[in-house]
């Protein structure tokens, strides 16, 4: 499902209301209702185009009652801007990716504890003499995996709010550097802002006139006078069908 058909499926109170509720624990269709203060019937149905959207699942237990919980994680990111409107959906990276190739932004990453043995240098196996002791050890070490997890937990936390603030700064900086692209031009037209949506579409890579006719939504016609107005000024070049932004 795309971000536009997403928009639209959350666009319903009640829906949210009810990814909220499940947010915090599976629910059967009387809960939900009861909740929402709404029939059992409109429950359904809310459900049911969550389901199709893959938002949320179900499972029955041993009473044959059907439980709803949220299926997947799924981040739905939304810009307004006077020069941008456009939404998309991301999910989950690759548990594999590796954050260390990103080329602007260092995420101090903790290293996996690798090896098998214990603090003291043993190899974990455990002698007679030491069985007696092992209910108290298991206990410890489910108490201290806690601690490491509420740390892990508050850290994140913590990072996703910095990196709320770096998004924020950087949305900040793309409106004035457009802005800035905007009063730049100067060729006797009003067509600033299409210059400027032209140049951010080159900016992620090589594109031909009609892969950025659809990125900026406008007519190949007005793209192509811009791209000459911007090659003639030395910003972008032409290398056969594509376009690219000058060194």
């Amino acid at each position: 499902m795309d971000s536009a058909e997403l928009l639209d499926l959350l666009g319903n109170a009640n829906r949210r209301r009810i990814l909220r509720l499940l947010a915090h624990k599976p629910c059967y269709v009387t809960e939900i209702s009861e909740y929402l203060g709404v029939s059992p019937k409109a429950v359904i149905d809310h459900l049911g185009k969550l389901d199709d959207a893959g938002l949320v699942e179900s499972r029955t237990d041993d009473r044959r009652r059907k439980y709803f919980s949220i299926a997947r994680n799924l981040r739905l990111e939304v810009q307004v801007s006077p020069h941008e409107f456009g939404a998309k959906s991301a999910y989950p990276a690759n548990p594999g990716f590796d954050v260390s190739s990103c080329r602007y932004v260092s995420i101090e990453v903790d290293g996996a504890d690798g090896d098998s043995t214990d603090g003291d240098g043993t190899d974990g196996a455990t002698s007679v003499d030491d069985a007696g002791d092992d209910a108290g050890e298991d206990v410890d070490a489910d108490t201290e995996a806690l601690k490491r997890h509420a740390r892990e937990l508050e850290r994140l936390k913590q990072l996703e709010n910095e990196l709320s603030l770096a998004q924020r700064w950087v949305q900040g900086s793309l409106s004035e550097v457009r802005e800035n692209i905007d009063e730049a031009v100067e060729d006797g037209t009003d067509d600033g802002r299409l210059y400027a949506a032209v140049i951010g579409a080159l900016a992620t890579g090589d594109r031909d006139v009609r892969t950025i006719s659809r990125d900026v939504e406008a007519h190949p016609e007005f793209v192509e006078e811009a791209l000459e107005w911007l090659a003639s000024e030395g910003i972008v070049e032409q290398s056969g069908e594509t376009w690219r932004l000058c060194d």
